[in-house]
């Protein structure tokens, strides 16, 4: 079955000229876009559309790299400008092999910006590489285009620059992670020590949510802190429960201010 293009749109309140510079500029775009950890201009001749390299690192000390063109409109006889984009990789750890999109930006009169993207892309390795972009690349990649959406519109915005996003959002997925290995030991510990099968199963279930990205999880962050404030009330670890509903509500204010896939918008309008 083929699969829909990826989609993702965004309001940025800002003026044109600026987010144009922002994304249009390659030492300013693989700064806020998590696709790219390269971003190379080639020199091109008059009239001839800007070629690329770009490499991205996938960790482990291995990276895919690829070649691209990119064509930037500007209509005079209209406020829309439209950049387009082609991408190919012959690199043996790249899914993709060629693809193409666009850019547009739809400026209205309050100084907010409409961004939207639109991309497909053809794979490799057939029906393996189909099935492993259906399930896995597609989802994350869209999501990472997504992400990096936001975090460009909090660099516009409020002048947040997106490597302090980025290192937020790695404090935050640690602390995730550190609940939820503490809410799995304290399971452990009452399934094997206590023998309380519910209390276990309760807890073992609030590790995985802590794993789990949803809405309004500061409501969650809300539940813990109560739960660790009753323990120091009833004097139970009095000092561990403080530190650990500090840690809590640090997460609340940290996950308020970093960039958010929800924070666009990702199927297109038919």
């Amino acid at each position: 079955m083929k699969q829909e293009p990826i989609y993702v749109e965004i309001n940025i309140t800002s003026d044109l000229d600026t987010l144009w510079e922002y994304t249009q500029n390659p030492a300013l775009h693989k700064k806020w876009d998590l696709r790219f950890s390269n971003i190379t201009y080639l020199h091109r001749k008059t009239n001839e559309p800007q070629k690329f390299l770009y490499e991205t690192r996938i960790g482990f000390g291995l990276k895919v790299s690829g070649t691209g063109e990119t064509v930037g409109v500007i209509n005079q006889h209209s406020s829309h400008r439209v950049s387009s984009l082609a991408f190919h990789s012959d690199h043996p750890l790249s899914l993709i092999e060629t693809g193409r999109g666009y850019w547009k930006y739809i400026p209205h009169d309050n100084r907010n910006i409409t961004f939207i993207t639109q991309y497909q892309y053809k794979t490799r390795y057939g029906l393996p590489g189909r099935w492993m972009d259906r399930f896995v690349f597609r989802p994350l990649l869209g999501w990472a285009t997504a992400w990096s959406f936001d975090a460009l519109r909090l660099w516009i915005e409020q002048n947040r620059h997106p490597k302090t996003s980025a290192y937020c959002g790695f404090a935050y997925v640690m602390m995730c992670l550190f609940f939820s290995l503490y809410w799995f030991h304290q399971g452990f510990t009452d399934l094997f020590l206590e023998a309380n099968r519910i209390a276990a199963a309760a807890e073992s279930g609030v590790g995985i949510l802590w794993m789990v990205p949803f809405r309004r999880k500061w409501l969650f962050h809300a539940g813990q802190i109560c739960i660790f404030a009753a323990e120091a009330f009833l004097q139970s670890g009095i000092l561990l429960s403080v530190l650990l509903g500090t840690l809590t509500a640090a997460g609340v204010i940290l996950s308020l201010k970093l960039p958010s896939a929800r924070h666009t918008k990702r199927k297109r309008k038919k």
